[in-house]
């Protein structure tokens, strides 16, 4: 990999991790379309650290209340009533999912769930399910002739179950196509929360899973065609855009519907289709390369 594939992953990694439109799908699609190799699934993987870092710097404060008040409550039974707290339990409970799907699927996710024909599969039929979710928040929030405006919860209403629901979520993310903020919004709000509480669980409960996932990937990188010098240099371009973009998609989300990222992640679908099926591009492009 060169410097300057090195920066535009990077850069793609940095736009769309925050956006429920798939980062791994993209860094797939970018290499496909520029005739370069295959990033990997460790390339990918240790990218993410990049803007799991810019997470952790923007939701600084709010980690660090969860994070003081979960491991008192280890030790004092009053603070385990504590909503922060309980959210530390929560994000570890929602994290358990992906850890095992993906450890079992280990295989499967470093070789055909990359097939570019299952990414456009997966762009279209998320991005369907993201554009009803949305749909259901905005008729929930805005009302309508014959129906009266309706609360929707805060994660101070969010439980176990809902913890689960919301890890199993991000768990389909697994398949590059899916996003993870997509698969866990969507989760989020047809399970009856609002837009920036959806967001705000989605990016906490992703700290450990891409940390540790990152972790693990460690090892594979700077074998075959990836080496470490770029892979680290893309993950610094990641982190800055990242914290950039996520910034803006926190304000976004407040006044503004998802079906934008809808129609794109429709459009992209069938456009992967259109070019798969003309043999443009081959499902398997770059591959073959290591």
């Amino acid at each position: 990999m060169s410097w300057f594939e090195s920066f535009v992953l990077g850069l793609v990694q940095g736009l769309t991790e925050f956006l429920p439109i798939s980062s791994s799908a993209h860094l797939r699609l970018t290499a496909a379309f520029a005739g370069w190799h295959d990033p990997g699934a460790a390339f990918t993987a240790i990218t993410q650290i990049g803007t799991e870092a810019a997470v952790l710097i923007y939701f600084r404060k709010d980690i660090v209340r969860i994070v003081s008040a979960w491991f008192r409550s280890l030790t004092n039974r009053s603070m385990r009533s504590d909503h922060d707290a309980q959210m530390g339990w929560l994000v570890i409970v929602g994290s358990i999912p992906i850890g095992v799907l993906g450890v079992t699927f280990k295989d499967q996710i470093e070789g055909p769930f990359r097939d570019l024909r299952l990414i456009a599969t997966t762009l279209i039929v998320m991005g369907i399910v993201l554009g009803v979710a949305d749909r259901l928040a905005a008729r929930d929030e805005t009302g309508g002739k014959h129906r009266a405006v309706k609360e929707r919860k805060s994660l101070k209403e969010l439980g176990v179950r809902d913890g689960l629901i919301f890890g199993f979520c991000q768990a389909m993310a697994l398949i590059p196509g899916v996003s993870r903020s997509g698969a866990t919004i969507s989760g989020g709000l047809l399970m009856g929360y609002t837009r920036e509480a959806a967001a705000r669980y989605s990016f906490l409960l992703a700290i450990p899973a891409v940390l540790a996932s990152g972790a693990f990937e460690l090892k594979d990188a700077g074998e075959g065609h990836v080496s470490w010098g770029p892979t680290i240099f893309a993950t610094v371009i990641a982190f800055g855009v990242g914290y950039a973009v996520i910034a803006w998609f926190m304000k976004f989300i407040t006044t503004r519907s998802f079906m934008p990222f809808v129609v794109y992640r429709i459009i992209l679908g069938i456009l992967l289709f259109i070019l798969v099926g003309a043999e443009v591009l081959s499902p398997h492009a770059g591959e073959s390369a290591g």
